[in-house]
């Protein structure tokens, strides 16, 4: 009798052996080690987002907390009044606005008596507090002589020692006598800050105004910039939209896959990674020397900016027709329409929001671009104020708000670093509104499918 024949009674036992079979709810140290990693993968996600907030907390507290001062300044208001015997007898002398000066600081003594103030000062000390008014005064009456013999309530802007002193960033302890500002005149300023005449406001001239000379950093504004950077980003707009959107379609859609649109791809990749300084001396080379436009036109600064965002919207608008799924277009054609009804009613309205969000990315990478301005002369001290009308807001010399934050940053005064920190404020404003816009086109654009 065989194996094969025996009974199951006496079938031989299987072997044990030293495995046990595993339960489901165990877990081995191969899955320990794999959940441990994924663990240790997750913490340093967590804490690389953790980091990047800090910073981020960090920069928008620095830029913050160091530009709040340029939105205001301080000023001295005086009301006094100007007869048209005054007026002739200042104007016909050698220094009218030491004239001036002479009249404001007799004001000045009767605000003290009416308000009974018991502080001795001098035109050196008034000029030290808030500069040289007799040209200011002067240029008012002279631009309105019907004001002569009615009181006019003059509002000057205090010296920018003055301002810091007000704003907490120098203090007596820091101040030096020099000619710019003398310990004593504190005890003048505290006296006048508590009588009113010297309060803080509002600083609506750097929002509306153009830059100053380098000893008036009080007077700058930013205003002109803002024009300037405004009248550029219109040139980019549409230039680099259409001339981008145009050969992406063309490359996307049209063009024949050989060697030469091959290179054209690879040198359009390039050109996304050419630095911009390279670009400004593009524009200076061309633009100003051999077609002899005008030198600090927004209109130049438009077509070097332009040169630049057009590979950035190139290859944005590329990946926005390549996401658009591939049955799109053969529904369209299996239907009768030709390559190109395919493409613009159908394709290109399902890839618009991307096509307007990279647009727009783009041009607020243009907006902050710096180095191109420089070298073709938009330089800050350019923009003397706003344009005539709109050609010339093409045409005239002008700045551009990263320009003009640049020049600020470069001078000595303190106070004009605290004018660049502000205009960074006014950019960065700038920005988010475009990337808001961008993101509200590419809701009111998006269809799924």
């Amino acid at each position: 009798m065989t194996d094969a024949t025996l009974s199951p009674e006496g079938a031989k036992a299987p072997e044990k052996t030293s495995a046990q079979p595993r339960s489901l709810y165990a877990t081995d140290e191969l899955t320990k080690k794999r959940n441990a990693s994924e663990k240790r993968f997750q913490a340093y996600g967590i804490a690389a987002i953790g980091a990047g907030l800090f910073f981020l907390v960090v920069l928008a507290y620095s830029i913050i907390s160091e530009g709040i001062p340029a939105f205001t300044r301080t000023v001295l208001t005086v009301e006094f009044t100007v007869t048209q015997e005054q007026f002739d007898d200042a104007e016909s002398q050698l220094f009218k606005t030491r004239a001036y000066e002479a009249v404001f600081t007799e004001a000045m003594s009767a605000q003290f008596e009416q308000k009974d103030i018991q502080v001795p000062f001098d035109i050196a000390a008034i000029e030290r507090i808030v500069g040289k008014p007799g040209s200011t005064i002067r240029e008012f009456y002279r631009a309105n002589p019907d004001k002569l013999g009615q009181p006019v309530a003059f509002e000057l802007a205090a010296s920018s020692r003055v301002d810091g002193y007000m704003n907490g960033r120098l203090t007596r302890d820091n101040i030096t006598d020099s000619r710019f500002l003398m310990k004593s005149d504190l005890d003048l300023v505290d006296v006048l800050v508590e009588s009113g005449i010297i309060q803080t406001v509002f600083n609506w001239p750097f929002i509306t105004g153009a830059d100053s000379g380098v000893d008036n950093p009080g007077g700058a504004g930013i205003g002109a910039s803002v024009v300037g950077s405004f009248f550029m980003m219109l040139v980019v707009l549409f230039l680099s939209l259409p001339i981008g959107v145009a050969a992406s379609i063309y490359l996307e859609e049209f063009a024949p896959q050989n060697k030469f649109t091959d290179l054209i791809e690879v040198n359009i990749s390039n050109l996304a990674a050419v630095p911009s300084i390279v670009f400004g001396i593009l524009g200076l080379a061309v633009f100003i020397q051999f077609m002899h436009l005008p030198q600090s036109a927004p209109i130049v600064g438009g077509l070097v900016l332009t040169l630049m965002t057009l590979p950035t919207i190139i290859i944005s608008t590329r990946a926005s027709l390549k996401a658009v799924p591939p049955s799109i277009r053969d529904a369209a054609l299996g239907v009768g329409a030709s390559k190109m009804q395919a493409v613009f009613h159908h394709v290109l309205p399902l890839a618009m929001p991307g096509i307007l969000t990279g647009t727009i990315i783009g041009l607020a990478q243009a907006l902050g671009e710096t180095a191109p301005l420089l070298l073709i002369g938009m330089v800050g001290f350019v923009a003397r104020g706003y344009p005539d009308g709109f050609v010339s807001g093409f045409m005239d010399p002008n700045s551009a708000m990263p320009a003009q934050i640049y020049t600020w940053a470069a001078r000595s005064d303190f106070a004009f670093y605290e004018k660049a920190w502000g205009g960074i404020i006014v950019l960065l404003i700038f920005l988010l509104s475009m990337n808001i816009l961008a993101i509200i086109l590419r809701r009111r654009f998006e269809r799924r499918w």
